[in-house]
């Protein structure tokens, strides 16, 4: 199998979409896998990117039948939790302009979603990242809040827009999280059947490996950093099974192209100025320590729930139960649970009709598999 002869150079050298090259190397993850001897192997990817590239390139088709990969709590819009919608539907609805981007239009708040109070009149604006709001609001003499979600990649964005300086009557209101802290919450649930991770290279490219270094130690599971084309994907589940099989608790960067060990030390900079890890809920899976993160105390003329008054119990009070309570996108995330387990999938839930967030976001679990019409054993390769 000299396809791992040089397998530490592999990320660096790999042309992204060989099929020769993807036929040889799914052979040999086949063989890494089945070399375990045992099945299923147990591995969890958390970032959407990474289900989507599995999905619109049929990747599934050529993994091992033994090798169950599962996606994780990896699409931001999905972990959006419920009072954090609500904020943005009460700004909204009090006549401040909210900017947000797409996939946060539809996802559903303990009442209605932007979406709703857009049809009802309320200015909501899709944009395509905090430049564009920033530039929107110098346009205006509105009072603009920009509902900022996404994981490191998106909140470096932010953080740097925020440094460079934003107009009066512009701020933020916070929805980033942090992926490490979640991957602990993953590794100790007492459901849980992972065996190790692939995490995200854009992330990395800002975190550096390094920072699954400690986590790879506590909890005796590898972490391999891969990028997102399809020759990527299967570099990475190539080592992180083979390190699974020799029972090494590492890191792996099979993504050197892009992600080094120590990250981008300017973005940490920027991105720790600006903001704060502090522990939140994430929609469905769990109260998450250091998971979410918030704008610094020097940064409060810009933090959207210190400059209004946003008193989320005017939704409460009259929010109705609704399909949302038998969602199973929390386990879903979790990897405990797959989006046909869901009575609500395909049927009172889909991307025209979301009840779920899951079904909501271009990076959703259920709204890919939907999209694609995946299912677990679907076309898996023999």
């Amino acid at each position: 199998m000299n396809v791992l002869r040089n397998r530490d150079e592999l990320g660096a050298h790999l042309r992204f979409q060989e099929p020769g090259k993807a036929r040889e190397m799914a052979a040999t993850l086949a063989h890494v896998t089945r070399s375990i001897g045992r099945e299923p192997v147990s591995v969890m990817h958390v970032c959407g990117s990474h289900e989507q590239a599995i999905a619109r390139y049929g990747l599934r088709a050529v993994f091992p039948r033994e090798l169950d990969v599962i996606m994780g709590p990896g699409c931001p819009v999905c972990v959006t939790d419920v009072p954090e919608v609500d904020e943005a539907v009460l700004l909204a609805a009090q006549g401040v302009r909210v900017f947000t981007y797409g996939d946060m239009l539809r996802v559903p708040g303990s009442v209605k979603s932007l979406a709703d109070v857009k049809a009802e009149g309320g200015k909501v604006d899709v944009v395509y990242g905090i430049g564009q709001a920033v530039q929107l609001a110098c346009e205006t003499q509105e009072e603009c809040v920009f509902f900022a979600s996404g994981f490191e990649t998106t909140a470096v964005a932010t953080a740097a827009v925020i440094l460079a300086g934003v107009p009066e009557n512009f701020s933020v209101l916070s929805a980033h999280k942090y992926i490490p802290p979640v991957m602990e919450i993953v590794a100790e649930m007492p459901q849980t059947r992972i065996e190790g991770f692939l995490a995200a290279g854009h992330a990395a490219a800002i975190t550096g490996s390094a920072i699954f270094e400690r986590f790879a130690e506590r909890y005796k599971l590898p972490v391999v950093v891969t990028g997102f084309e399809p020759l990527d994907i299967l570099a990475g589940l190539i080592r992180l099974v083979e390190l699974v099989r020799d029972g090494r608790a590492e890191v792996a960067n099979m993504y050197p192209r892009c992600v080094t060990r120590e990250g981008n030390r300017p973005a940490q900079e920027a991105l720790w100025s600006v903001f704060r890890p502090i522990g939140g809920r994430w929609r469905g899976i769990a109260h998450v320590p250091n998971g979410n993160l918030r704008l610094r105390d020097r940064f409060a003329h810009v933090d959207a729930r210190r400059r209004f008054t946003i008193d989320l119990h005017q939704l409460w009070d009259r929010a109705p139960a609704n399909l949302t309570q038998h969602c199973i996108c929390g386990d879903i995330m979790a990897g405990i649970a797959a989006p046909t387990g869901c009575s609500l999938y395909g049927n009172q839930c889909d991307p025209d009709h979301p009840v779920g967030a899951c079904m909501v976001s271009s990076e959703g679990t259920c709204r890919i598999w939907h999209q694609y019409g995946g299912h677990l054993d679907l076309g898996y390769g023999s």
